[in-house]
């Protein structure tokens, strides 16, 4: 194998987009078995496979410095679940799974990862972990090595199997992310939220929308307990009804959030990611109120762009209060989207032609769920 900087593939700076990404499999650099496949490979992002065993396991973890995964999952795990026909992972239960890539990284090129959209809208929490680790999500510049992701569904049991995508991963060289005063000077440019003047500081705000965003009356989704399962590979196998109760528009427009329970609820701004950019959510700020609100948040290049049909897309929320009820009122500030650069502009854009979800999204739940 080759060095990745040696043959262009490795920028000085920058989040790699599709193209590169796909150059960084065909160099060797990304292995995976089955091999990788075209569907795979998102705008600025890599879907990331479930292998053939998942672990369940007394307690989440992380290997620590220097230290491999696979002697600390054989002494927490309680029992290993053959995933090849497909398995259920229950509410309340932890569990480690093997993922198909592994990552062979130029010296230059490090990673994060985060859930896939879908996966943060069935309230399933994942984290990746691999040799040495000692945060989540990270995988550190040059890695060698295999991939594990934990999964703790929290509100449906779902039914997964070898090739079930629930994350992703980025590859980025370099200081990616903006300043705030980059941050204020591209909004001035092509307005990256639709508010005149937003607030700046550690990424760009995003509110709460309590007053219906999409006109039927309807200002979030409550998820129900003790329903079936959730087949994470069937899109539109599940009635709404049966996994959801709605949440309407009430006069003093504000939802008290119960702990314990998770919420979907959709942001007042529309968003837009130029196609130059990617965008992540903050999951949690406590300077705004004890609650998270949002899993899986990676916006690619491209959403809610008007090129490729995106216009009014809104940031939905997974929401999630913490140890107490706290009331949130409409325009209520709940998180920051902080940006950063892509190396190039992606070959593939979110929405163009790709049969992307959750272009042009107003309250939108995920791809699993159909209405009637």
């Amino acid at each position: 194998m080759t060095d990745g900087r040696a043959n262009g593939l490795i920028p000085t700076s920058g989040t790699l987009p599709s193209q590169s990404i796909a150059a960084l499999i065909a160099a060797g650099h990304v292995r995976a078995e089955p091999e990788v496949i075209d569907a795979q490979v998102q705008p600025a992002s890599l879907d990331l496979r479930l292998g053939r065993r998942v672990f369940r396991v007394r307690a989440s973890f992380l290997p620590g410095k220097d230290a491999p995964v696979a002697p600390r999952l054989s002494e927490l795990a309680l029992h290993e679940i053959d995933l090849s026909a497909g398995a259920v992972l229950e509410t309340g239960a932890v569990y480690i799974a093997e993922v198909a890539e592994s990552l062979a990284l130029p010296a230059g090129l490090a990673a994060a990862a985060n859930p896939k959209s879908s996966t943060g809208r069935l309230d399933v929490f994942t984290r990746l972990i691999v040799d040495g680790a000692t945060e989540f999500d990270q995988i550190p510049r040059g890695y060698h090595g295999p991939l594990y992701l934990e999964i703790a569904p929290r509100t449906f049991p779902v039914l997964v199997r070898s090739g079930s995508r629930l994350s992703q991963v980025r590859f980025r060289a370099g200081l990616v992310r903006l300043s705030d005063e980059d941050l204020t000077s591209l909004h001035r440019e092509q307005s990256l939220v639709t508010s005149a003047e937003p607030s700046i500081q550690t990424g760009i705000a995003v509110s709460v929308d309590l007053a219906g965003p999409g006109g039927d009356g309807v200002v979030g989704w409550r998820a129900k307990r003790h329903t079936g399962l959730v087949d994470v590979d069937v899109v539109g196998g599940c009635d709404v009804l049966d996994f959801w109760d709605p949440l309407s528009v009430r006069k003093a427009r504000e939802l008290i959030l119960d702990p314990g329970q998770f919420y979907i609820l959709a942001s007042k701004e529309a968003v837009h990611v130029p196609p130059g950019f990617a965008a992540e959510m903050t999951p949690f700020d406590p300077l705004v109120g004890e609650f998270r609100v949002h899993y899986a948040g990676f916006f690619d290049p491209g959403f809610g762009h008007a090129a490729t049909g995106g216009v009014g897309s809104r940031a939905v929320l997974e929401v999630r209060s913490h140890d107490v009820p706290f009331v949130l009122e409409d325009g209520q500030i709940v998180g920051r989207l902080v940006y950063e650069r892509m190396a190039e502009r992606p070959e593939r854009l979110y929405g163009a032609g790709l049969g992307s979800n959750y272009q042009a999204q107003g309250l939108k739940l995920s791809k699993h769920f159909r209405s009637g």
